[in-house]
């Protein structure tokens, strides 16, 4: 819907940010973010997972032995990320404008690396679904989930 209204607002010149799709009781807005987090139903980072995820690199040098604390995914493609830790953004005032975590992610291949919290949430897979938060996901270490990225003294393998 987001990628549909923008794409008409960019053909009659309006800005993105002005224009919106009014349905019944429901109002998006061409901004991507807002439509996905509307459609997802659900918070990528809740209060809660912010508290437990560790501030970016306390976990640094543990390699597989590093906690993952929360899992996201794409319903409708092979892409999912689990994320060992993570630390709000600040602009030059202090305020928070966007959140950065770090992790594991599995796309056509495994790596390691950074990723905001804005980019995930204005991704959409091939259907057109957003990425969402797995509910059920319980705490576990990256040689857990990738056994064969991690030699068996906690090391990364090449």
């Amino acid at each position: 819907m987001a990628e549909f209204l923008g794409g008409m607002a960019q053909a009659m010149n309006i800005p993105e940010e002005r224009a919106i799709c009014v349905g019944g009781a429901t109002v998006v807005k061409a901004d991507k973010r807002t439509a996905n987090n509307k459609i997802r139903g659900m918070k990528l980072l809740t209060e809660e997972i912010r508290r437990k995820l560790p501030p970016l690199y306390s976990q640094d040098g543990k390699g597989g032995k590093a906690v993952v604390y929360l899992k996201l995914f794409t319903p409708d493609s092979g892409f999912t990320w689990w994320i060992t830790e993570g630390s709000p953004i600040k602009d030059e005032n202090g305020k928070e404008v966007d959140f950065h975590f770090f992790g594991l992610v599995e796309g056509q291949f495994k790596e390691l690396g950074y990723v905001s919290l804005s980019e995930l949430e204005s991704v959409n897979g091939p259907m057109g679904l957003p990425i969402e938060r797995d509910l059920y996901w319980q705490p576990k270490t990256l040689e857990e989930i990738a056994p064969e990225m991690f030699k068996d003294d906690g090391e990364r393998c090449d």
